[in-house]
């Protein structure tokens, strides 16, 4: 069976979502795969976080990275390594991410999702120029 590309953000999201949690604890996190296809794009990811999260906080105003839910950094670092190393279009990325927000984190008040469609515009825009 071939796994959709929702199915492969889902699990991502999860791994860097618990690679964040063991990485604040000062344990080691020895990732679980589900679907083979995950393991390359997972690593890849992890190789990049330095330069990802450089973007992401030059687009955050006022905020900091660290100051994110770990699930929500979890989205957007997906997103950016997205834009940044597939051909996928911009605006679905940040369809996906904001879709992915609204189903694994808004809370009570649905402000994440414009919080991460704001953030990942503002790097989409920082990327094109």
């Amino acid at each position: 069976m071939t796994l959709t590309r929702r199915a492969l953000r889902i699990e991502l999201m999860n791994l860097l979502y618990q690679y964040d949690l063991y990485k604040s604890e000062n344990l080691v996190f020895i990732p679980n795969f589900e679907h083979e296809e995950v393991e390359g794009f997972y690593f890849q990811i992890i190789d990049e976080l330095k330069s990802i999260d450089e973007i992401i906080e030059s687009n955050l105003f006022d905020y900091s990275l660290n100051r994110l839910a770990y699930l929500d950094r979890a989205i957007i670092r997906l997103a950016v390594y997205e834009m940044v190393k597939t051909d996928t279009a911009k605006e679905v990325i940040i369809d996906e991410a904001v879709s992915l927000t609204k189903i694994y984190s808004n809370l009570d008040d649905e402000k994440q999702h414009k919080f991460t469609n704001r953030v990942l515009d503002n790097i989409a825009n920082s990327l094109k120029g």
